[in-house]
């Protein structure tokens, strides 16, 4: 063989044991600390929050637990707080959040576009009041009662969540609008859009007639704004919906997702004056409890939601014809199938 084409051929698997990671233990060495320095680059966290009331208020029932966690991590976490869930779902999209307590809906768009990672849901116990959709109402006047809303939506005006909301949006349709042949979006006089501090002020105030809202956002709205809640009623309440995760993000090294959900299911879990400081920060966030670790199975309820939802809606829907409905009956259903096998899959480290 001439020598030219010794030294090509030498060349040529020299790259080959290069690639596949064969050449020496140093090549070996320098691959197992990649993640390491991957881990040394995380510089600071963005942690998105999710609008409850305002985007002050949001940042300020925050900060103290962020603030515990740049001390336990080492490195600065900031608020990314926005008004609504829209900017932040846009936000993720653009990779400005790297950490996020999200509608179970908003995890769910975020997992399966492989940006996001659960790892972390609210702990409930047996005995605790439980977390349900609902429908407020003033308790005087003539549009106070379900009966009433349910016979002529039309005369109603709505005050409604985001349509990423689940309490505000998806469970009520799912499980009394829809059920009543009722779409939100289109039978009410009027509608409007909103947090659900801003649907419970707007029926308080006269400015709708009912308003979507939950138990847990309910109750904080009756401690801030007591005079406004005694005006109002429930008249409607929904069966437990998907639960509200903590997600982070999926290219985040294994180690550092770990230290992430150690963080969030030791926080207010131990002993003295620190420990109970952490316990009151979790009652002002709703988590009493705290946070158990979770992973993605645990968005399996809500894409079971959603599901029926979109067969609900194809059901109710005018179409041209027969075909035109079951091809997208077919349509919903393997999107369903698709959600259920990617969950269990990333859930399995897949």
């Amino acid at each position: 063989m001439p020598p030219r084409l010794k030294r090509l051929l030498a060349a040529t698997l020299l790259f080959s044991a290069a690639v596949a990671g064969l050449l020496s233990p140093a090549s070996a060495q320098t691959a197992a600390t990649a993640p390491e320095k991957n881990q040394q680059a995380i510089r600071s966290i963005r942690f998105g929050v999710l609008p409850l009331g305002g985007t002050v208020e949001s940042r300020a029932l925050w900060t103290p637990l962020m603030a515990d966690m740049s001390r336990a991590l080492g490195i600065p976490v900031s608020s990314y707080s926005v008004p609504t869930y829209e900017e932040l779902d846009r936000a993720i999209g653009r990779d400005e959040i790297d950490m996020a307590f999200l509608s179970a809906k908003m995890a769910l768009d975020a997992v399966m576009q492989r940006r996001m990672k659960v790892v972390a849901q609210i702990a409930r116990r047996a005995g605790m009041p439980e977390h349900r959709a609902v429908l407020l109402a003033r308790k005087t006047g003539p549009f106070n009662t379900l009966e009433g809303m349910l016979a002529q939506p039309e005369k109603w005006r709505l005050a409604r969540g985001d349509s990423r909301s689940v309490t505000g949006f998806v469970v009520p349709q799912s499980q009394l609008f829809l059920p009543n042949n009722i779409e939100m979006e289109t039978r009410f006089r009027s509608e409007f859009v909103g947090t659900h501090q801003a649907t419970a002020l707007a029926v308080a105030n006269g400015d709708a007639d009912v308003a979507t809202n939950n138990t847990t956002d309910f109750e904080r709205f009756r401690q801030q704004f007591p005079v406004e809640a005694e005006r109002l009623q429930v008249i409607w309440e929904s069966e437990p919906p998907p639960g509200a995760p903590m997600v982070v993000r999926r290219d985040y090294p294994p180690e550092f997702q770990a230290r992430l959900q150690n963080f969030l299911t030791s926080y207010g879990q131990g002993k003295g004056a620190r420990a109970d400081a952490e316990r009151e920060v979790l009652k002002s966030l709703r988590a009493a409890y705290g946070y158990v670790a979770a992973d993605d199975s645990a968005l399996l309820p809500e894409a079971r939601l959603e599901y029926q939802l979109g067969k609900q809606r194809a059901m109710a829907a005018s179409w041209v014809n027969e075909a035109a409905r079951t091809q997208r009956l077919q349509r919903i259903e393997k999107t369903y199938n698709e959600q259920v096998e990617t969950l269990r899959a990333l859930a399995a480290g897949r």
